[in-house]
């Protein structure tokens, strides 16, 4: 694989980002590629929003009201991309995370915001290359095995459910 430039952008205040975060999202970035046998030089851009962003950025593009973790915005389709004309990079797309809500689900999975927030993005990186788990099936299995193989292999091993257990 060639070069991965990864543009990250935070535009929320509710929650301080922790150092190292935005190094794992390029692991991230960069494990998905190489996980997939991406060969060209790619470029993503990630950006940090709150609640409230996230909610009227679901509403405006999914029509649904409420909000949400993480939203993907794939450039490209069956494969093609569109090309930076002055790097020759694959325009992938926008991944847009809501940090609050990695925050609160963490909590929620009892594990840290750096296995979350590497979650989302591998998970939004398997969007923007095509990948889809709405319909359910043998499409999310096959969505949920790649993320778990690349999260082990940047050392975020899943340690525990994402199922609560009844009480």
């Amino acid at each position: 694989m060639n070069q991965v430039k990864v543009i990250i952008s935070n535009d929320q205040k509710a929650v301080k980002i922790p150092s190292g975060i935005r190094l794992l999202i390029r692991r991230c970035c960069h494990a998905v590629l190489e996980n997939e046998g991406f060969e060209d030089s790619a470029e993503v851009s990630v950006r940090f929003v709150d609640n409230e962003t996230i909610h009227e950025l679901n509403r405006e593009y999914r029509n649904v009201d409420r909000e949400t973790d993480v939203l993907s915005f794939p450039l490209g389709e069956n494969g093609e991309y569109d090309t930076n004309l002055d790097t020759g990079a694959k325009l992938l797309g926008d991944i847009v995370i809501s940090v609050p809500k990695a925050m609160e689900q963490a909590e929620l999975y009892n594990h840290s915001l750096q296995r979350e927030i590497g979650f989302l993005t591998v998970h939004s990186m398997l969007h923007l290359l095509g990948y889809d788990h709405e319909n359910g099936g043998i499409e999310e299995v096959h969505m949920r095995e790649k993320e778990e193989t690349v999260l082990t292999k940047i050392g975020l091993k899943r340690d525990n459910s994402y199922y609560m257990e009844e009480e």
